[in-house]
């Protein structure tokens, strides 16, 4: 299952992995585009139409991320692989219909709340792995727990950081809860790809990614990392890592705080509904 999947580095992963023969699920927040890019993904990988499929969830609403495991779910299906892929860069601060900073929803509590939802089928599957696409811009992130929905002071970049480098914390603490059972979970960097996850910013921003764009790197170069992870068997049994151009590398000093990544676990089962039945991490 990859998120994020109609465009971009999502796309590109789930065409390559669906060339490897696997079954494919592209999750979309519109339906129309998610249908062509998943015509698209069959089309250029050879793989038969019924191989990949197309769900619906939105990130920015933490019920359509509950009915997207709950669809999933009824398949009576296990997920060997779970790529968390959706990602944003907001100019402006906005809010969800949850009440959340859209970029802290979006990129990293949805995938939070579908990693657990899905945990169940993800250990059925074992040996199997999951995958938060970060960046490297979670280095210059840091988790402000008096200001986490950026209420007091906000800025697009340092949204952004924060919601990479909670990624990367999520890793971390989960690759812990998860040891012996034979699900991995470990975090990239995928390039500075020209991909439309800016599309939404204004100003002085928006410029700057429109001038940088020539020089970024092609979305099917910033998918080779996720799909490495996904397939390789380099990587099998590797957990808790973080990588960037299919190396392992060390992350942020304040990725590796244990008592950073425990807080912002429990913050996040708070703000994403879980309740203790559903801690299937723990």
């Amino acid at each position: 299952m990859i998120t994020g999947s109609n465009s971009g580095i999502g796309k590109e992963t789930a065409a390559a992995l669906a060339g490897m023969g696997a079954s494919v699920f592209m999750v979309c927040r519109d339906p129309a585009k998610g249908e062509a890019a998943r015509k698209e993904v069959v089309s250029r990988s050879g793989a038969s139409d019924e191989r990949v499929t197309l769900m619906i969830a939105d990130l920015a609403s933490l019920d359509s991320v509950r009915q997207l495991a709950r669809d999933f779910l009824g398949k009576n299906q296990k997920l060997d692989v779970l790529i968390n892929n959706a990602g944003l860069i907001l100019g402006k601060r906005s809010l969800t219909k949850d009440g959340l900073e859209t970029t802290f929803e979006v990129n990293y509590l949805s995938h939070f709340l579908l990693s657990n939802l899905l945990l169940g089928a993800i250990k059925s599957a074992a040996p199997s792995r999951i995958i938060n696409v970060s960046s490297e811009a979670h280095f210059r992130g840091h988790i402000d727990f008096e200001d986490l929905q950026g209420e007091k002071r906000f800025g697009a970049g340092k949204s952004y950081s924060q919601s990479k480098l909670a990624q990367v914390l999520f890793t971390h603490e989960l690759s812990k809860r998860l040891a012996g059972t034979g699900v991995t979970v470990n975090s990239l960097h995928p390039g500075v790809v020209g991909t439309n996850w800016g599309r939404h910013s204004v100003g002085a921003m928006s410029v700057g990614i429109r001038l940088a764009s020539p020089f970024m790197t092609s979305p099917k170069k910033g998918a080779e990392t996720s799909v490495y992870l996904a397939s390789s068997p380099d990587v099998s049994g590797v957990t808790g890592k973080y990588f960037s151009k299919k190396r392992e590398e060390k992350s942020s000093d304040e990725s590796y705080d244990e008592a950073v990544a425990l807080r912002l676990w429990n913050v996040s089962m708070v703000l994403a509904g879980l309740s203790d039945e559903q801690r299937t991490a723990g």
